[in-house]
Formats: C-alpha cells, structure tokens, sequence
C-alpha cells in the first residue's frame, strides 16, 4: 500500500500564499464593497433609525458570505495570478525547477489549496448562504426597496398527480384565496371538479372551500353537490404559490433537493430555474480548480510586463467566466438550454483552456 507523501516545506510555503492572498483579497474587495453600499443604502438605515447593531447583525453578517461566494472564482484567480507572478517575477520558480523540482510536483500546493477551497465553497453555497440570503433579502424588503409580493393572481399547478388546482386571487396576509377550482384526471378524462368561491389554508394540508360545487363525472352521467363548506386535503402550503426561481437560492441542498423531487412527483415541468441552483452548487466549487489551473499556468514564467499585464488577463478572464456563467444560466431558466449543460458548459470551456495552457507550460 503506498502512504500519502507528507506536505513538505515548499507545500507549505506555496499554501501559505495562496490562501493568505485569498482571504486578503476577499476583506480587501468586500471592505470596499461594503463602503460603498452603505453610502448607496445610508437614507434608508436613517429612515428607519436602525441601529448599527441592526445594521451589522441583519445585514452586513449575511452580506459578506453572499458576495464572497458569488465572487470566488474572482478572488481566487486573482490570488493565484498575484502572488504567482511575483514568485516569478523574483525568480524564485526558477530556482525551483532548476532544483529538479517537476512542473506537476510544482503544482502540488496548488491542488491541495484548490481543495480546500472547493469544501469551504461547496459548504458555504449549499448550508450557509441560503439562510444568509433569505436573511439578506428580507432585510432588503423590509428596510430598503420592497419587493415581495403580498397577492398571487392565475395560480395553475398539479398538486398531485392527475389533481390540477387553480386559483384566480390569492392574498397572502390572511391565506384567502378567491374562484378557486380543483380538477381530478384519470388519464385524459375529467373524473371530478370542485369550484368554490372562496378558499383557505388551516394547517397539515387542511383547506377549507367555502360556497363549493362539486360534480362527479361517470361517463355520461354528472352527479353535482352543493354545500357551504368542504375540507379536504391538498398536498400544497400557501407559501408554495408564491415560489419563484427567487426562491431557489434561500434553499439549503437537503431543501431544495426534496423539493425538485417532490415537484417531479407532481408532474410539473417548471422547474428549471430550481435545477439550474442544484447544478451551480456543484459547478461553482469545481471552477477552484479551474481558476487555479488557469492561474498557475498564466503566470508561472517571467514576461516582459510582470505582474501588471497577468492581472489584467486574469481579470478579464474571470469577468468572462463569470459573465459567461450568468448567460448560461439565464438560457437554462427560459428552458432554451437543459440546466446541466448550461451551468457547466462554462466550466468544459475554460478547463479546456487551461489543459491547453498546463501542455504548453511544461513543454
């Protein structure tokens, strides 16, 4: 059996300034992030005379994993390009490699920083900024521009296999909804209909019909009940009417996993933008690597230019994943692209690119 070889010193020192340029460059960016949203959003913490308790507690403490997670692929090309090209740049990886130190061992540190990452990543976008954003946003909603919606008009969903619900006017504040009707097909063919003027949520799936008409379809044969109320179960909370592609991002993994199965139990189709959300939990952590390959690979030798002309590459490059990645997935929510391809589409591309880059370095 071969032992795992032990993380020697120039593994460390390569990791060592990796990682502290990774963080330094996430306070450094997010510091200035903040600064300026808090001169964008000062009028409306004034208006509400939040405390800067509040201000810290509500908001900033969900806002900084948020954006550090929407922006790693930045910092971490960044990183990789800054403190690579200035080992360059001193000829400190020259010394390396005349030491007999190979290009795929030079790359060791790297991958094992690259790692890390990925978990830290991988931890933060599927349990901790779902919270953090639903946090963020109500703080948003509440204190700074109003968004959510308090009515939901043409509801049209199966609820359950075979069983299609509709409801005109629903208004959230007192779970009312009005012109409501209940369908139940066996196969293509119309089994029973129930409409009510009026309908509303108990609890455990509990609705009350008020003023209902119910008809019972066999064959040619009709059967219709009238009554002033009905309780019956519907597998559906009110919470789920209003449900957007908003919502996939306040889901932790476990979440939002049960509820894309829970939907294809259903039947319902309209699930993109909540696949699209599972695939970028994934995809994002993994362009760790990508962004470091292509790093690594960008500045490890010493050009006419230094450091000043990596970054702006490195910058550019990473604008374009990350430009390239929000275009995607914008094909794969309007159902013109499948959600798999389109979150890692940009990923095949630029993993591409960097295997071009690491063949070409090492020769």
């Amino acid at each position: 059996m071969r032992m795992p070889r032990p993380i020697k010193r120039l593994d460390w020192y390569i990791i060592r300034k990796f990682l502290g340029t990774f963080f330094f460059s996430i306070v450094l960016i997010l510091s200035i992030g903040i600064v300026f949203d808090i001169t964008e959003k000062m009028d409306n913490f004034f208006e509400h005379q939040l405390t800067v308790k509040q201000i810290i507690m509500e908001y900033y403490i969900h806002f900084i994993p948020y954006y550090m997670n929407m922006f790693s692929p930045l910092f971490i090309f960044i990183s990789v390009i800054f403190f690579t090209s200035k080992m360059a740049g001193n000829s400190e990886i020259i010394a390396m490699f005349a030491s007999g130190v190979s290009f795929h061992r030079f790359m060791r540190p790297y991958w094992i920083s690259a790692t890390f990452l990925f978990f830290l990543l991988f931890w933060l976008a599927g349990y901790v900024i779902p919270p953090a954003s639903g946090k963020l946003l109500d703080f948003q909603d509440k204190y700074v521009e109003h968004f959510s919606k308090e009515n939901a008009n043409n509801i049209q969903m199966m609820v359950e296999p075979g069983t299609i619900l509709y409801i005109e006017t629903y208004r959230k504040q007192s779970n009312t909804g009005f012109r409501a009707s209940l369908e139940h097909f066996e196969g293509k063919t119309l089994t029973m209909r129930i409409t009510s003027e009026k309908i509303h949520y108990d609890s455990a799936y509990c609705w009350h019909l008020d003023k209902y008409v119910r008809r019972d379809f066999d064959g040619l044969h009709e059967t219709m009940t009238r009554g002033e109320r009905l309780d019956t179960i519907i597998p559906m909370k009110p919470e789920e009417l209003f449900l957007t592609a908003f919502h996939a991002q306040q889901m932790t993994n476990p979440e939002l996993k049960a509820y894309m199965e829970r939907q294809r139990q259903r039947g319902a189709g309209n699930i993109q933008a909540f696949e699209t959300e599972w695939w970028k939990r994934f995809a994002s952590p993994i362009g760790a690597f990508i962004m470091t390959l292509l790093g690594v690979t960008m500045s490890c030798r010493k050009v006419r230019g230094g450091m000043g002309k990596n970054l702006g590459i490195g910058i550019t490059l990473s604008a374009l994943y990350i430009l390239f990645s929000t275009v995607s997935t914008t094909f794969s929510v309007n159902g013109v692209m499948s959600p798999f391809m389109a979150v890692w589409i940009p990923n095949f591309l630029f993993l591409a690119i960097g295997f071009f880059l690491y063949f070409r370095v090492r020769k």
